[in-house]
């Protein structure tokens, strides 16, 4: 019998060869967005020279990814700039639409897959005034990013779609196979829900030791604001049995050990 990470070790394998091609976004790219993104003028906050902006500008006007992932980055959070969300669409536009071919190990493809992600989240929250919520292009957005590129924060994010059923028929087996892809990364939040998955045995068979393992994972990696991971460690390591704890503990070791080496 495989185990689920063998099978989806199979299904990587496939989604490589023969699903990014057919998520091309040639010809049918992402809309430009908002018809105004008029967040005011375009002022340059304390810490940030104009020549600075001046500079990311006219690269970002040249096709340069980076500097539009940065300009897209610096109005979505604010930082140097005063926040404008319709902005940064516009810049992770640009990037989807010009650079969606980028081949996945050059220089800039984490950018790409990052604006890809930043899309989704968009999409699918929708912008005041601006955008209306999209679940089904979110949906697009994260797919692309995650077979194509192999983006982990990708991955979580279409999981979650997966597992809530938002813009997407629900489907926790699927949900399962995109957590485990990104869980194998490191991505903490997707390590904590397939480990909550694999304890309760919540549509995918129950491994209470290695759900167990994958929430210590992402215990050990979760920021303070992650309560709900807190939450389920402590849940699953209270009903957790001896045997369970200490079977854990060998999964850990090995697959810190397999990171190492």
């Amino acid at each position: 019998m495989r185990t689920i990470e063998g099978a989806i070790a199979v299904a990587a394998v496939a989604l490589a060869i023969g699903l990014a091609p057919a998520l091309g976004f040639e010809g049918k790219g992402v809309e430009p967005g908002p018809a105004k993104a008029d967040c005011g003028p375009q002022a340059v906050k304390a810490g940030e020279t104009p020549k600075t902006m001046g500079t990311l500008q006219y690269a970002a006007d040249q096709g340069n990814a980076v500097a539009q992932w940065k300009l897209g980055r610096m109005y979505a959070t604010g930082e140097g700039v005063p926040r404008c969300d319709a902005r940064a669409f516009e810049y992770f536009s640009l990037i989807a639409n010009g650079h969606a071919d980028e081949y996945p190990d050059a220089p800039q493809a984490p950018f790409v897959a990052n604006a890809f992600v930043a899309l989704g989240q968009y999409y699918l929250d929708g912008i005041p005034n601006s955008l209306k919520a999209d679940p089904n292009r979110a949906r697009e957005m994260f797919s692309y990013a995650a077979s194509y590129f192999g983006n982990a924060d990708a991955q979580y994010h279409l999981a979650r779609l997966y597992l809530e059923g938002h813009g997407v028929a629900r489907d926790p087996r699927q949900a399962a196979r995109w957590l485990t892809l990104a869980a194998n990364k490191g991505q903490y939040q997707a390590q904590a829900m397939l480990g909550a998955m694999l304890f309760k045995g919540d549509a995918i068979p129950r491994e209470a030791a290695r759900g167990l393992m994958w929430l210590t994972l992402a215990r050990d990696s979760a920021k303070s604001d992650d309560k709900w991971i807190n939450e389920l460690y402590d849940s699953a390591f209270k009903q957790a049995k001896n045997d369970e704890r200490a079977q854990a503990l060998v999964y850990l070791e090995r697959w810190l050990k397999a990171r190492h080496d």
